[in-house]
């Protein structure tokens, strides 16, 4: 499987793109739980039913742009990700109080840490896939002289707080929902959602400036634009989910509405 990612990688970006729109609209057409889910958190949200197709096509251009992201040479990466926020993280990093990027399922999340990693070292957490070949293509994609993976575990944790204490970068999905005891009850569009404390923990226990970002993805195979935002208040659940929210309402169709965000992880107190 990894060579044939490698392989899809050489395709140009737009031909990629639109590949994953047609899987992106064949999931939505034959996938019933995929459907249900989509169609019920755009509603929650409040979002016609005229962005579903929207939201589908957007879904497939990110599976579809993996394969360039990760096994692309970084510099030709970063060099189709336009950013015009550069300032914020010049600021933080002068602080040398360490970097916490949160980048939520929206736009591009893979492409950001790509990015950075093209400037300074950065740590990234995931939780591994269960198929054993697709894992072994995520930590081929993951990893580099600037750019390492961690598990969703403690000793990822604990990789984090040591990356942030001597002045780094490290990065994670604040939407990703956590295991019991990992998290709070806190609202995301006016419903109750299990939301990590991680980022938090991390930045009271560094003092690291917390960055939110989002690559929008560009039309036409173009590249990518990187948002990036200082967040100055405390991320804690409550106002994690307000800030997601708040990016969320900027590109709509680019969020992973078919994403299980409302689950209840086995073992977590009710909602």
């Amino acid at each position: 499987m990894l060579a044939f990612f490698r392989v899809l990688s050489r395709l140009p970006l737009r031909v990629l793109h639109a590949a994953g729109v047609l899987a992106g609209l064949a999931a939505y057409a034959l996938s019933g739980d995929y459907r249900r889910k989509l169609r019920r958190h755009l509603a929650l949200a409040g979002y016609p039913r005229s962005l579903r197709g929207a939201a589908a096509r957007e879904a497939g251009r990110l599976v579809g742009e993996l394969p360039f992201v990760w096994f692309r040479p970084l510099a030709e990466v970063a060099a189709r990700v336009r950013c015009d926020d550069v300032a914020v993280v010049d600021a933080a990093e002068r602080s040398a109080r360490g970097l916490l990027f949160l980048t939520p399922h929206l736009g591009s999340f893979e492409v950001t840490a790509r990015w950075y990693s093209a400037r300074r070292p950065i740590t990234v957490m995931f939780k591994p896939p269960r198929q054993p070949a697709l894992a072994r293509v995520m930590a081929a994609a993951r990893s580099g002289p600037t750019m390492r993976s961690v598990p969703a575990a403690l000793a990822g944790v604990r990789a984090m707080l040591r990356a942030l204490r001597r002045g780094e970068a490290v990065g994670l999905l604040p939407d990703q929902v956590p295991g019991a005891g990992e998290g709070r009850w806190a609202p995301f569009f006016g419903q109750p959602a299990y939301t990590m404390t991680l980022p938090l923990r991390l930045a009271q226990a560094s003092g690291a400036v917390v960055v939110l970002a989002v690559g929008e993805r560009l039309p036409g195979g173009r590249g990518w634009r990187l948002h990036l935002e200082r967040l100055d208040e405390a991320p804690g659940p409550v106002a994690l989910n307000a800030a997601m929210e708040r990016l969320i309402r900027r590109f709509p169709a680019q969020y992973l509405w078919g994403y299980n965000r409302y689950k209840a992880p086995s073992g977590a107190a009710a909602a």
